[in-house]
């Protein structure tokens, strides 16, 4: 109780201690407190989530670029059988531009894809957490999961999905990416740098929903005993069939898509490319390609998620 007299007042002891001295300040820092602990590496998880899928992706990525580089070469000229033309494509590569160019692309892939992991890992665990399920409880909604956190993903990083698949054709003479974008803008605008979004997605979303699926439903068939006693073992082997599983269902839409993003005056649109696909090459041109790219997504997505799980359960956040 506050005692005033005349033009005093007298405050008591414990009040007094209560009133800051800077309320300016201290009102400042009543509200920006939270919004520091949220931006906190130390205790936000999506961030720590979006460092640990950036650093398991820079590995896999770098690991398995040569797979990549072949697969976008086989669809590009494609007539003979897959698995023939991908020795070929190999055999080519190594003659004509050595070893150092089965890396060919590297840069743009490694641009697109640590920040892109990063993204789709942080943005799966903020949708885990926000939707309360840590552990995806049916089928269904591991897919709407992996599917809506690569959606944001695959369409923030679409221009360095399209610079990385023309550095890899070996068809255009890119200096460096900055000189990629810029004749892409120059020569085809805005549209160059999005040339293949909706089969992009319309790959990559399926391909992680069912990956998750396929991924969380074999580790929860796993005994116990051996998910404890050997867990980077388990991630791993688990993360083998999911991708298998996920990128044969998911391979045509990659043949559509580079067909676009390669040669976008001859292949204008999905409706476009899906009937000119059909017309050369019949049915099986949507499996062009197949064996180096499921190869390559199948290590590099159990790579990926094994370097992830275990980064996170260091940190606590498993």
């Amino acid at each position: 109780m506050i005692n005033c007299r005349g033009s005093k007042c007298l405050v008591p002891f414990s009040v007094a201690l209560t009133q800051p001295s800077d309320p300016v300040n201290f009102y400042f820092t009543r509200i920006t407190q939270p919004l520091r602990a949220k931006m906190d590496l130390a205790t936000n998880p999506v961030l720590k989530s979006f460092l640990a899928g950036s650093f398991s992706g820079t590995c896999s990525t770098i690991l398995f670029q040569p797979l990549d580089l072949i697969k976008t070469r086989v669809q590009n000229n494609a007539s003979k059988s897959s698995n023939h033309k991908a020795i070929a494509v190999f055999r080519q590569v190594l003659r004509t531009e050595r070893v150092v160019g089965l890396w060919r692309g590297v840069t743009p892939s490694i641009t697109r894809t640590v920040p892109g992991v990063g993204l789709y890992f942080g943005s799966l665990h903020w949708l885990q957490s926000v939707t309360g399920e840590t552990k995806p409880s049916s089928p269904l909604s591991a897919v709407c999961l992996g599917a809506a956190a690569r959606t944001v993903a695959a369409a923030a990083m679409i221009p360095v999905t399209v610079v990385k698949a023309r550095f890899e054709s070996g068809q255009y003479n890119y200096q460096r990416m900055s000189h990629a974008f810029s004749s892409i803008y120059t020569r085809e605008g805005v549209r160059g740098l999005c040339l293949g979004l909706a089969p992009t997605v319309v790959r990559d979303a399926p391909f992680s929903g069912l990956y998750l699926m396929f991924y969380t439903q074999l580790k929860h068939h796993l005994p116990t005993e051996d998910t404890k006693d050997r867990s980077s073992l388990a991630n791993f082997s688990c993360g083998l069939v999911a991708g298998f599983l996920a990128s044969t269902v998911t391979h045509p839409a990659d043949v559509v898509k580079t067909k676009m993003q390669l040669h976008p005056s001859l292949y204008s649109s999905v409706r476009v490319t899906v009937f000119k696909v059909m017309t050369l090459s019949g049915p099986r041109g949507f499996l062009v390609g197949l064996a180096p790219r499921m190869l390559r997504r199948t290590l590099m997505a159990a790579l990926a998620w094994t370097v992830y799980e275990e980064i996170m359960k260091n940190m606590g956040l498993k």
